[in-house]
């Protein structure tokens, strides 16, 4: 099917527990609530959007909106839960991965979106036990295929029941021509550290590895039977609560956000998204405001304040509506970064954050921001800051231009014009690269981050002159200069501008995350339009029918 015959679909990122459909979100009375337990198990007719049923525990985007609510839920709502296990509610089978015949449905943008969520959703895992003190065990009481491994393998320890058929198994190369697109591949050799040989074996496998051998592999941690299964989970449980360094603190209720939508954008308390094209077709204006009323300056106030503090609302309205432009806004290629407000305000909440780095609170309020910071770096669109009068690219609010490809700051004497580092910008927002993005855009002088963080406010010469701005046009030639820029780049090929942005990003030092993303933008944007996956004839169209895929055998 040709990706313009394809239905639209608005998708919404926002959820709760008391409405999901494919997870239950439980914490045992045996482990007297240090644990959270996420139960997978997949409603076949709840699909994101009709068309195919989510047989096997597989998946889709909806079910993993769900995920990612878990995930977030359990770090606020429930401080007390000290070790996290995912199982599913399924009898042997724990989960197939993402549904086949949602992919083979879906247009190739939101293929790769798709997968680009669902390794965000893993990589929030992962950072839960290394950030927050919040180990995980998956435990297999069925058979891991494909996504549903690699969930598995995003967790620090896995159990797979020993019952003679349950498996772990990434059938995507010898089945449909294409790869595991969550990770797999780069977790199986960076993060579990198993052989080259053994990957190569296992990831050929269509049928899996099962039991004895998923140990030796190093695959799965342990693998008991079926009837020592429930002890063996317990035990290693156990360990994870005893060693959770997680402080307690006091719970904060995640409230729903409040946004209106048009088809001229959409506006939340302190975030604003413009489609009215003011900067020429396939652009929009991304405006995030400055806190406006007092806010809090202890902990203590901060969990009186609840979800309605800036630095929680700001930036989970920031996280939503950069999903929103990657899914539901396709054809917007460059998006104008603003901001307005007092600095001073933006400076104040990051020498509370700073301040308090060391509370539990604090440290997850922290963890968030730096989580929505990085889906900007992430998202597939050109980002143009631009400074100018009235702007308040200060602190925190400072990362949203140091995430962006390009600076404009206006150079004018009759106005005030500034920007302003922060504590914050030495470290608290690590890039996936591992460094801060000072550190990254001063890769060749590295001497250049302590200055720019020592500058304190700089106006527009002084940001130049530290290597902060980009460009800097005069009064005269500002409007121009942003107008022309635009016009410019939106007229770029799509494709082209998506490659060059993701090479850019991302400076320095090559890690997992760094590697698993670079590979998602080469691997299946590249596999998934071959024809020998997604041809007529390819592996992916002919999934589940009785005709053999016909294969193009070049090697390219």
């Amino acid at each position: 099917m040709a990706d313009d015959s394809l239905p639209t679909l608005t998708v919404r990122f926002e959820t709760h527990p008391d409405r999901y459909v494919h997870w239950r979100l439980e914490f045992p009375q045996e482990h007297k609530g240090a644990v959270a337990r996420i139960v997978m198990d997949v409603k076949e007719e709840g699909g994101l959007r009709p068309g195919y049923p989510l047989k096997l525990n597989s998946y889709d985007l909806g079910v993993d909106i769900e995920l990612a609510d878990a995930f977030q839920r359990i770090r606020f709502e429930h401080p007390e839960v000290q070790a996290v296990v995912v199982t599913s509610g399924k009898d042997r089978i724990f989960c197939s991965g993402a549904n086949i015949y949602m992919l083979g449905s879906s247009t190739h943008g939101f293929k790769v979106n798709f997968c680009k969520f669902t390794n965000e959703t893993r990589l929030y895992l992962e950072e839960m036990s290394a950030e927050s003190g919040i180990p995980s065990l998956c435990a297999l009481n069925g058979t891991g295929s494909g996504g549903g491994y690699e969930l598995a393998i995003a967790c620090d320890e896995i159990v797979l029941t020993d019952d003679g058929s349950s498996a772990v198994s990434y059938p995507e190369a010898p089945l449909l021509a294409v790869l595991p697109g969550t990770g797999g591949l780069t977790r199986l050799v960076d993060k579990r550290k198993i052989r080259r040989d053994l990957a190569d074996a296992f990831s050929t496998i269509a049928e899996g590895v099962r039991g004895k051998r998923s140990v030796e592999w190093g695959l799965v941690d342990e693998s008991p039977s079926k009837a020592k299964f429930d002890e063996v989970v317990k035990r290693r449980l156990e360990a994870m609560v005893a060693r959770s360094k997680r402080k307690p603190f006091p719970r904060m209720v995640l409230t729903p956000l409040e946004v209106k939508r048009s088809d001229k954008g959409a506006e939340y308390k302190y975030i604003s998204v413009e489609l009215d094209a003011k900067l020429g077709p396939r652009t929009a204006t991304l405006t995030m405001r400055a806190p406006t009323g007092k806010e809090p300056t202890t902990p203590d106030e901060l969990a009186k304040a609840g979800a309605s503090a800036w630095a929680v609302q700001a930036f989970r309205e920031l996280d939503d509506a950069l999903l929103d432009l990657r899914f539901n806004q396709p054809t917007v290629g460059v998006v104008a970064v603003r901001t307005t407000g007092d600095p001073n305000a933006v400076l104040e909440v990051d020498a509370m954050l700073s301040k308090h780095s060391g509370d539990g609170l604090v440290r997850e309020v922290t963890l968030l921001m730096k989580r929505a910071l990085k889906r900007m770096d992430m998202t597939a669109k050109s980002f143009f800051a631009l400074a100018e009068p009235g702007s308040c690219f200060a602190g925190s609010l400072l990362e949203l231009a140091l995430a962006s490809d390009r600076i404009y700051m206006k150079d004018t004497d009759d106005e005030d014009v500034s920007i302003a580092t922060s504590p914050m910008n030495a470290g608290a927002f690590l890039m996936g690269n591992g460094l801060s993005r000072l550190q990254t855009r001063f890769l060749g002088t590295p001497e250049r981050v302590g200055r720019a963080l020592e500058g304190g406010t700089m106006n527009t010469k002084q940001a130049l002159a530290a290597g902060l701005v980009t460009f800097a046009p005069d009064d005269i030639d500002w409007d121009d200069e942003i107008r022309i820029a635009f016009e410019e780049r939106a007229a770029m090929s799509p494709d082209a501008m998506t490659g060059m942005e993701a090479n850019l990003r991302f400076a320095g030092p090559e890690t997992m995350e760094t590697k698993i993303f670079a590979r998602l933008s080469a691997w299946q944007n590249w596999i998934f339009q071959r024809p020998n996956a997604v041809g007529e004839r390819g592996a992916l169209t002919l999934y589940g029918k009785p005709e053999r895929p016909e294969f193009n055998w070049n090697r390219t």
